[in-house]
């Protein structure tokens, strides 16, 4: 690994963390807060590629479980982990890893539709898919309620979406940091 990808890596990483300090907006019919956080995910996936952006997730969650707060609202420590949001955040670096995957196996053929659709799909198909396997399991409930439960999470995610899709092709245009597969 070169010092370049070790940079890249631990730039968005502390990304995450940054995005950890914007407070949630919570949904005013639900209450359900959504936090910008799980944009890095996105953006570090569709930026880095697969093995940097998953890494960077992965020194991210390692930060968190050695008990630093970074989590949104100033969370940290292993237990963390645990609970009933653990499968989500371990479901970031899977996420990054599939969303990098695919910018790099569709490289040539990225545009706006298709990048929407890969990001749409490692981060919200993907992580909705292991958080809520992993919500079900923490909470005692089927994962049809957990799947239902997450639903009002789908519209700030789906900007997130679009935000990290017009932020990965504009680097794609500026400042290529993937290759092809």
């Amino acid at each position: 690994m070169k010092t370049k990808d070790i940079v890249y890596i631990a730039l968005f990483a502390a990304l995450m963390a940054v995005l950890g300090l914007f407070p949630p907006f919570t949904l005013p019919v639900t209450g359900v807060p959504i936090t910008a956080q799980s944009l890095a995910p996105m953006l570090a996936g569709a930026i880095l590629g697969a093995r940097r952006g998953a890494l960077s997730v992965v020194l991210f969650l390692v930060l968190v479980a050695l008990g630093l707060p970074l989590l949104a609202g100033g969370r940290g420590g292993f237990g963390v982990f645990l609970g009933p949001t653990g499968g989500f955040m371990l479901g970031w670096a899977v996420s990054a890893f599939v969303i990098g995957y695919l910018i790099e196996k569709f490289w040539d053929r990225l545009n706006v539709v298709n990048t929407a659709a890969i990001i749409g799909f490692g981060g919200i198909v993907v992580l909705y898919g292991l958080g809520n396997a992993w919500v079900a399991v923490a909470v005692d409930i089927s994962y049809w309620k957990a799947t239902v439960g997450a639903a009002p999470f789908l519209i700030g995610d789906a900007l997130k979406v679009f935000v990290a899709t017009g932020a990965a092709l504009a680097v794609r245009r500026a400042y290529p940091l993937v290759s092809p597969a």
